[in-house]
Parts: C-alpha cells; structure tokens; sequence
C-alpha cells in the first residue's frame, strides 16, 4: 500500500524539521516548503494527500494559499498551523475550507491524532461525483455551476459546492447537521453552530428547487436532518 503524502508547508526551520521527523517516523512519506510563493507549485509536483500550512509565511500567506489549494484542489485535506490563537483567524481558515486549525505550541502527539482525524474524514470524501441531475438541471460539480435545460443557470459557491456533494454522495440517507458541519465544513461540531448548515441549506434550495419554499430536492427529514431526495426509478 502506497504512503500517505503529506506536503509541510512551515518558514521555520526547527518547527518544519520537527513536524518532518515526527510525521516520518508515524509513517507518512513527507515533503517540505519554506515558503509560500513556493506552495502550490509544490502541491501541484507532489500531490499530497494532505497539506500542513502554516499561516504566517514569508511570500503569500497561508489563507491565500488555502483559497488556491480550494479551487485547485477541492478534496485535499488541509490542516493550518498558526502561533496566533485568535478566534478569527480559526473561524477564518475553517470558513476558508481548511479541515483543522491547530494553534502553536502544540505536542507530537496532538498534532498527529489531529492529522490521522483529518485524513479519515476526508478519505470519505468523493471524488468521482462530477455531475448530478437534479430534474430539469445539471449539477457540475467541478465548477460549481447548476445549468438549466433552457439554458439558465447559476453559480455555487464553494461551500455550496461541498455540501451539495456530500448530500449526494449520502442521496437518499438523512444527514444531520452535525455531521454536516464536520465532514463539509471540517470543524468542531461542538464549538460550530447549526444555523449555518440552515442558511447554506436554503441558500442551494434556492438555486436548485422550483419553489424553495416547498423543496422536493433538498428535504429535511424531521429530527434527523437534510437529505437529497432519492432518485426516481
């Protein structure tokens, strides 16, 4: 079985060999980065499975990085690494589409349960799903655009985009909110408030359903959660 690939992404050079040394020796094949101009090139020579990235980096910061590594590649994992502990840095990143934010210092150990966390999540995630049909309308899911057979359409955002996604890839099974703000937001349920799952729910029924007052697409299955409607026989 092939190593997983983890792409280190860290300006400081004790931290970055620390991280390196710690991960090889749990037994993931390893690349380095010091900076951030140099990033998405090497994501893009390496192909990581996962990206740990520091935000505070010489070049572009790691929240621009994020946001290329997001349209670039949608189901790479991603953990940020920062010394700052401020709430909005962390909200920002988790709404930027990282799927963990941890805050220095921090051990070995929690890093590494942090990443195996992060990597089994998004083993869950598909990548095959590149189009669904919804009625009269085509989902691409790789561009984020919902066409309509009379040629209308709209854009998604990329929020919108996953969670339509993994709706999809569940099509038929109720998926609860928690759920939803773990596996597609990639935070802590715990510390991560519902309504959000609400808001972008009504948002994609907007842009999907005929009348977004009265879904036939996107149901919500009371006491349990969303569901995408199963498709007819």
């Amino acid at each position: 079985m092939a190593q997983t690939k983890i792409l280190v992404v860290e300006d400081d050079a004790p931290i970055r060999r620390g991280l390196v040394d710690a991960l090889r020796f749990a037994g993931y094949a390893v690349e380095e980065c010091p900076s951030g101009d140099d990033a998405i090139d090497r994501v893009c020579a390496t192909s990581p499975d996962l990206l740990l990235l520091d935000v505070l980096l010489p070049g572009k910061d790691g929240f621009a990085i994020l946001e290329e590594v997001r349209a670039s590649h949608p189901q790479m994992a991603v953990v940020m690494l920062t010394a700052r502990g401020a709430e909005e840095d962390r909200v920002r990143g988790l709404k930027g589409g990282a799927d963990d934010y941890v805050v220095k210092p921090f051990s070995a150990t929690e890093l590494l349960a942090r990443v195996e966390a992060v990597l089994r999540r998004s083993a869950e995630r598909p990548t095959d799903l590149r189009e669904l049909k919804l009625s009269d309308r085509t989902v691409q899911l790789e561009l984020g655009r919902v066409s309509l057979d009379d040629g209308d359409g709209h854009s998604l955002s990329d929020l919108e985009t996953r969670l339509l996604r993994y709706l999809a890839v569940n099509r038929g099974r109720p998926v609860d909110r928690r759920e939803l703000l773990q596996r597609v937001w990639g935070g802590n349920a715990h510390e991560m408030e519902t309504r959000a799952v609400d808001m972008h729910v009504r948002r994609l029924r907007e842009k999907l359903e005929r009348d977004a007052a009265n879904p036939t697409l996107i149901l919500t299955v009371r006491g349990k959660g969303y569901m995408l409607a199963p498709e007819s026989p």
